[in-house]
């Protein structure tokens, strides 16, 4: 399958499965823009290192998700957005009443209003061009709970909740709206925690991944950033036209408890 001619936006995209997502899409022949908060040699030096690899056009565009203007200006900045990937996001863990309020608004910003402000920026986009494809990150938590990340699990059921909204609103035509729901993914900053983990618990690192990190996960293996991207690459083509308004799990059993 090729995603010739398509261009992608990958919202947080300058590591873990954002940039794991712009690399299986650009293998697949789209283009990408990748993007984050930040404006370093190595962001753009990352799009220069993607466009190389596959021979398709990427590049990188700075533009903060806590803030709606600048989530609406990367589209604009984009130039183009056949396919639109939502996966910026942060975390914070805390008890709900000790939970910091700023922490809480940063979380729904960055995890959930940024991706309404992309999709309403990208509809028009995608309308335009006769095509298009909504891909919102979510999470297991989008499905489930866990104590503690009150305002993660609120933000990640809102994204699933929005995805079916936005899938319902372009039912008719030749766009759909999915959320992909993760389990643990292997990323480097899940493998930089496994050290102090190890430490924390007296434990080695196949333990320590099995019975602490992957406790809720059946498979007890991670998920990587290539499944992820491949999953996005799927629902991006033609035998994924009429999956719209849903969610896909790739969590090795986790929400299946």
């Amino acid at each position: 399958m090729s995603l010739s001619g398509k261009t992608a936006v990958i919202t947080g995209s300058n590591s873990g499965i954002g940039l794991g997502v712009a690399r299986e899409l650009a293998r697949a022949g789209a283009d990408v823009v990748l993007n984050s908060f930040t404006d370093r040699e190595e962001d753009h030096a990352l799009a220069q290192e993607i466009a190389e690899e596959t021979g398709t056009n990427a590049r990188y565009i700075k533009a903060d998700m806590s803030k709606g203007e600048e989530c609406r200006a990367l589209i604009e900045q984009a130039g183009a957005c056949d396919i639109l990937i939502n996966n910026a996001g942060i975390q914070f863990v805390s008890p709900i009443q000790e939970f910091p309020a700023e922490k809480w608004e940063a979380i729904i910003a960055i995890n959930l209003s940024s991706a309404y402000h992309t999709t309403a920026a990208a509809l028009p986009v995608m309308r335009a061009a006769g095509w298009g494809r909504v891909i919102n990150i979510a999470s297991a938590h989008g499905l489930t709970a866990s104590p503690y990340k009150s305002a993660y699990v609120a933000a990640k059921h809102g994204v699933v909740g929005m995805t079916k909204v936005v899938a319902l609103e372009t039912a008719e035509e030749p766009i759909t709206a999915n959320a992909v729901c993760p389990g643990y993914v292997l990323t480097p900053l899940v493998e930089a925690q496994i050290p102090d983990t190890m430490k924390e618990y007296g434990m080695d690192r196949e333990t320590v991944i099995r019975d602490v990190m992957l406790a809720r996960q059946p498979s007890k293996e991670f998920a990587t950033v290539e499944q992820m991207g491949g999953t996005c690459v799927f629902l991006c083509s033609d035998a994924a036209a009429q999956i719209t308004g849903t969610t896909i799990s790739v969590d090795g059993g986790w929400t299946a408890l």
